[in-house]
């Protein structure tokens, strides 16, 4: 690596340290990327791609068993678990080139395979080499969680959203801790293709950061699919028996219980990958849990360093540590102060039905808070009806001046449906802005249009519009 200085240093090889490493490269910079295992990061290897492409499969052996539904009889549905998880690493493989070194290296990134660490204000360690650097950027991600609970971190069969992609047989038996987007998205999926699943949740509901009719709707679902969902109810320790059986203690309303299962997949959580960075000696403060802190502009309490994605407290989604690490090279290299905006952050759940989110949303909508939202039940949404998917809604919420603050959409695609509503908050927009612009039919995001349609002919009702409209008509009247 030679004593070079490098105007930046990106420090790991996922979603926001590609988009970093490019983003400098693109401006002309001197830009090395350090990373210690593969480039692509959770998103390509454990995360967004596999589970996507597990999903899939999934959805395919549900349909096939419910064609009946449709006057169509499909007998004998097999699922070749070996077969699916084949398919899925094709997947993963196919999207791979897409973030190689190779690939990064035509793009005009140095990559560097080794560990870092930084040995001061201005120096990493890589594999012990000192790289010097003007700028660098902090990208390392997350890794599950695993609590602290008698025999769970020693337990043969604990998974977690990292090593659930090595498995080549089905587990029989699986219980899930945690009824939050991965556990629920990974227990639906596994309860399809045919796993007797088990989701434990701590908190009264499934999703229990999003709206409670939605969380409500996952939860049906999961049950339709055989899954055993567990509200308000913990475990307390795993015992890894000799043999097949491990029996997993819980306690639920203050009564314990035990479950007999093959494996147990940990979904409770991420932390931030920060140890053995040297943090310390860069001058660079960390918050419990774990996470690097960092300002408005990403920038750590090391003025040479910024960090981007799961690293630091920010919303840990892909989307996110992509624009995060386009913000943080820029601010880096170019001396700008380009703030992160969390206004219209959009989220999704990609069990069925999806569960898609942005901005204000939940109970505390319209309960004070200066804002009131409009609802359409996907009976209302004539893509829904002909799909037999009618379970789903649409929600708006809005602020006083009607423009759109928030939303929460559930059913098919939802996530798709989404980035209009995305957009509509990012630029100010209010619900006349949706009426007024044609949209495509028949499609789901018909039931963003009809609620933003229900907003806006509420709005005819006030007695002044009523009163402004009667007087037009008549003057209309009275010059033919």
């Amino acid at each position: 690596m030679g004593s070079r200085t490098w105007d930046l240093v990106v420090i790991g090889g996922g979603t926001a340290g590609i988009v970093a490493s490019t983003t400098a490269a693109g401006l002309g910079a001197r830009v090395a990327l350090v990373e210690s295992d593969r480039t692509g990061g959770d998103c390509l290897w454990t995360g967004c791609v596999p589970s996507k492409a597990l999903i899939a499969a999934a959805a395919t052996a549900a349909s096939a068993r419910r064609a009946s539904e449709k006057g169509i009889d499909v007998e004998g549905v097999h699922v070749d678990f070996g077969r699916v998880m084949a398919g899925v690493r094709a997947s993963v493989a196919t999207i791979a080139p897409v973030d190689s070194p190779e690939t990064l290296s035509s793009k005009g990134v140095r990559v560097i395979s080794g560990r870092a660490a930084f040995a001061d204000a201005s120096t990493l360690l890589v594999d012990g080499d000192p790289l010097p650097f003007r700028r660098a950027v902090l990208c390392t991600g997350a890794s599950p969680s695993v609590p602290d609970l008698p025999g769970l971190r020693t337990a043969a069969i604990t998974l977690t959203s990292d090593s659930v992609w090595d498995l080549d047989e089905l587990p029989d038996r699986l219980l899930v801790m945690g009824g939050g987007s991965i556990g629920c998205e990974l227990g639906q999926a596994l309860a399809r293709l045919g796993a007797r699943v088990t989701v434990v949740e701590a908190a009264d509901r499934l999703l229990p950061r999003e709206d409670p009719e939605a969380s409500a709707l996952v939860g049906a679902s999961l049950r339709r699919d055989g899954v055993t969902v567990l509200t308000g109810t913990s475990v307390l320790r795993v015992d890894d028996r000799d043999g097949p059986t491990t029996v997993v203690h819980l306690d639920g309303a203050g009564q314990t219980s035990t479950v007999d299962v093959d494996a147990v997949l940990v979904a409770v959580g991420r932390r931030a990958r920060t140890g053995g960075l040297g943090l310390d000696a860069a001058g660079i403060e960390v918050a419990d849990p774990g996470t690097v802190v960092v300002d408005r502009q990403l920038r750590t309490t090391n003025p040479r360093v910024w960090a981007a994605g799961d690293v630091t407290a920010l919303p840990a989604f892909t989307h996110v540590a992509g624009v995060h690490g386009a913000i943080a090279a820029t601010n880096a290299l170019l001396g700008l102060r380009r703030k992160v905006d969390l206004s219209a952050v959009p989220r999704v759940t990609f069990t069925d039905p999806e569960v898609a989110a942005v901005g204000a949303t939940g109970p505390g909508a319209g309960n004070g808070s200066g804002t009131r939202s409009v609802r359409i039940g996907h009976t209302d949404v004539d893509r829904a009806v002909v799909d037999g998917r009618t379970e789903g809604f649409s929600r708006l919420v809005l602020d006083r001046r009607r423009r759109i603050v928030g939303a929460t959409l559930v059913g098919p695609r939802a996530g798709e449906s989404l980035a209009e509503v995305t957009l509509a908050i990012r630029r100010g927009a209010g619900t006349g802005v949706l009426t007024s612009t044609m949209h495509p039919y028949p499609t789901y995001g018909d039931g963003v249009w009809n609620a933003a349609i229900r907003d806006s002919r509420a709005r005819l009702e006030h007695p002044l519009v009523r009163a402004v409209i009667r007087v037009l008509l008549g003057l209309r009247r009275g010059g033919d």
